[in-house]
Order: structure tokens, then sequence, then C-alpha cells
């Protein structure tokens, strides 16, 4: 059917997916695009993206990816994205001490890299400790058996503030944002019967009034599969732990321009933050999910508070890896600990597609698997691309709507990804509350 360029479009969720998409719509003439967020500001507490920094990282298994990401990065390089963007290098190892799948997918990633012919020359390889050490002096630990490579052509990006960034570009070119749980929490989406079948007429906010859409685009990250059931198990709610170390400003300096350091079998940090000291870490995984044992469905907690910790088996990873690297650092207080909950795909796929047989209507642009900051430049072209292509189909078709797959609520969702280490488990099982579906 289509949608006009003066047509009502309704964005829920304002993570990096919705930002991005209502400002690749005003930049696309449309001129009435709404953004309702259940958070009182933007970033929203609740999105993935809402955080010190992203890997920007441009090598994949899959060349379809690597492409992306090419162009993800030209667009961190223009002045509205620029001041976001760290292009400090990629530091890509395994400790001694690596499993063989870690060690294999790190070869996978850097023969990615060096077949590119735009990525090639910027790789540098790291066959010993004394070459790790000629790509970052400032890892002063053991570094026991560390090997990999180098990609100067990888960074970060500052993510909470590219979201804040854009969210300010948006406004000023027009989009209506509605936020905090009075205007901008989203309860249900409405569903009209027409002569032609059935379609989304609009949102239903908490305050219980009725918002009218010709195209409500579902971006509401790991909460999505609340809003849109029909999803069944195609999209999950998945987390891995973030956690912080708290610098000195003398500290920070020392460690100013460090490439991002990743150990495939350990975790990664980057660089500190300047404004807070915080230098931030991830443990590598399986990650964790909330799964309802009635529909199989993991869904991301109610709250804030019962993913504000870090699991035992994550801080002894972590501190594993400043051993080795930052050993000064090792004992060090965590702090700002937290689950981070993205919305997950069993193939790490993204969707970004109508639901079927709701007369184009409502669109969902979800599935980020962990991956998807590093497109937000670009990543709302997926969505404008396909409004504007014959039949307003999604003409990538790996990022079509797909039958729900079914495990029964159980196994290991999304274990079948390569680059992904260890078997998902029950935040339940680690969990010091109980979380609430």
């Amino acid at each position: 059917m289509g949608v006009s360029k003066t047509d009502q479009i309704i964005i829920v969720g304002g993570g990096a997916f919705g930002l991005s998409t209502a400002l690749q719509l005003v930049q696309k003439g449309y001129s009435n695009v709404a953004v309702y967020e259940k958070d009182d500001h933007i970033p929203p507490r609740f999105s993935a993206a809402n955080d010190l920094n992203k890997i920007v990282r441009a090598e994949y298994e899959d060349q379809f990816y690597t492409d992306l990401t090419i162009r993800a990065i030209k667009a961190w390089k223009t002045p509205l994205f620029a001041p976001y963007f760290h292009q400090v290098g990629f530091l890509h190892c395994v400790s001694g001490a690596a499993p063989q799948q870690a060690t294999d997918t790190l070869n996978r990633f850097r023969a990615s890299a060096e077949r590119d012919a735009q990525i090639k020359p910027h790789v540098v390889p790291l066959d010993n400790i004394e070459d790790v050490r000629q790509a970052c002096w400032q890892l002063d630990g053991p570094l026991s058996g560390w090997n990999g490579y180098f990609n100067r052509f990888d960074g970060y990006a500052h993510s909470g503030a590219a979201l804040a960034g854009v969210y300010r570009a948006a406004q000023a070119a027009g989009v209506r944002f509605l936020l905090g749980e009075k205007n901008g929490a989203v309860d249900e989406l409405v569903y009209v019967s027409t002569a032609t079948g059935k379609k989304c007429a609009g949102i239903r906010t908490r305050n219980g009034r009725f918002h009218p859409a010709s195209l409500v685009i579902v971006a509401a990250g790991a909460a999505v599969g609340r809003l849109v059931p029909q999803l069944g198990q195609t999209v999950v709610a998945k987390s891995w732990s973030v956690a912080h170390v708290r610098l000195t400003d003398e500290e920070t300096s020392a460690l100013r321009g460090i490439p991002v350091t990743y150990a495939r079998d350990l975790g990664f940090f980057f660089e500190p933050d300047p404004k807070t000291n915080l230098l931030k870490m991830c443990p590598m995984g399986g990650g964790y999910i909330n799964t309802d044992t009635k529909t199989g469905v993991s869904h991301s907690p109610s709250t804030l508070k019962e993913s504000a910790f870090l699991p035992e088996e994550d801080e002894k990873q972590l501190r594993q890896l400043l051993r080795q690297t930052l050993p000064s650092l090792a004992d060090r207080p965590f702090v700002e600990k937290s689950l981070c909950w993205f919305a997950d795909t069993n193939d790490s796929d993204f969707i970004v597609d109508y639901i079927p047989n709701m007369s184009d209507s409502v669109i969902v642009m979800s599935g980020d698997s962990g991956h998807a900051f590093k497109m937000f430049p670009i990543a709302g072209t997926f969505l404008t691309d396909m409004l504007e292509a014959p039949g307003s189909q999604q003409p990538i078709a790996r990022w079509r709507w797909k039958q729900s797959p079914s495990n029964d609520g159980k196994g290991d969702w999304g274990g079948d990804v390569s680059w992904r280490l260890g078997s998902s488990k029950e935040l339940s099982s680690i969990s010091p509350t109980k979380a609430k579906l």
C-alpha cells in the first residue's frame, strides 16, 4: 500500500534503530514522524546502546556485513557522527589458554580482514608477545601466549553520546519525541479489521490514550517480544554483562589512545573515558536469557534493578583479563555493573520487515544481536530503502520476516553463531534477585 511523505509515522523506541530511522525519515522528506520512548531522557536507560562505547570493527566472516560496516565507517567520519568515532584500531588476540573454538574464530576474522582490499593494508600480524606490546605498549602484563592481529581500520564509538547527538539532530529536523512513562510508554499496538483484512491503526500509551498512525515502526530493542508476540522465538532477549573500573586522571591519560583490546577467550576493554575516568570491560561468553516457560520466549527483566549486577563467573574472567594486560588494575573494584539486554536472532541477522497480513501497516526493526550499533549512522536506511523498494518489499532477503523457530524454551539460543563462546544461561540461575517476566 505504501506510506506518503505526509502520513503519520510512529516509531516505538528511542534507541539506536529508532533514532537512526527517525533521522533518516525526516532527511528523506517524511514530515510527520514521532518517536515514543518510555524513559524520560535519551539515551534511554533500557537501550543496549546506552553505554560508554561499542566496538566498530569491519571484519566479519560474512562479507555482507563486512561491506555494510565499511559503508558505516565512512558515515562515522561525516560531521554529525565524527565526534563520537575513534579509529584507534582493534587488537584481536587469543591467550595461550584459549580453547580451539576461540582460535578458529579469530583466524576466520583475520582471514576476512586480509582478503578485503580496503581493510588488508591496515592489518598487522601479532605472532608473539613482543608484537602485541609493539601494537600497545601500555599492556604491561604477562600476555601469556597471546597472539593474533591488529587492525588499524577499526575502532569504537561513544554510543550513549552518539544517541544523544542524533536525538538533538532529529528533534531539530522536526521529529516529535514523546518521552516518559506517562506519554512515551507504549502498552500495545492497536489493530482493527478492514475490508481487506487486519491492520495496525496506531498505538496505545500507558496513560490510556490512543495515537493513530498510517505506519508503526517497532524498534523496541529487547522489549520487542512483548509488543509483537507474532515474532515468537524469532527474536528473543539476551544479555551480556558490562563492568567498569574507575581510574585516576593520571591512569586515564596513560591509557589514552589504546586500541580496543580483545582477547577472544576472555573479553575486551576500551580506552578509558576522559570525562568519567571509567574503563569499560565486557567478558566473552554465551550470555544470559530470561525464558518464559509458557512461551519459550526470553524477555528482558521489567526493571533495571534486576540487571544491576555482575555474575561471579564473569567477574573472575575480567580479573583474569586484567591480570594478563593491566595487572595494576586487577584488584580494583568494579563499578557500574550491569547486564546489557539486546534483541537476539538465532543467526545474528537483523529483521527489518512488515508483520505479515497487516496491510503494510506495522514494521519490526529488531534483531541487533549484539553487533548492530556499529551500523548506527546508516541503520535508518535499512528501513527507508525498503519503503522505496518495488512493492515496499524488503530487498535484502536475510532481513525479511521469518517463521518462528521452536526450541520449547530449552537449549542454547543463538549458540550456533560461530563467534560466540560458551552456552547461554538462565538469568534465574545467576541472579541475586529473581527476574520478573
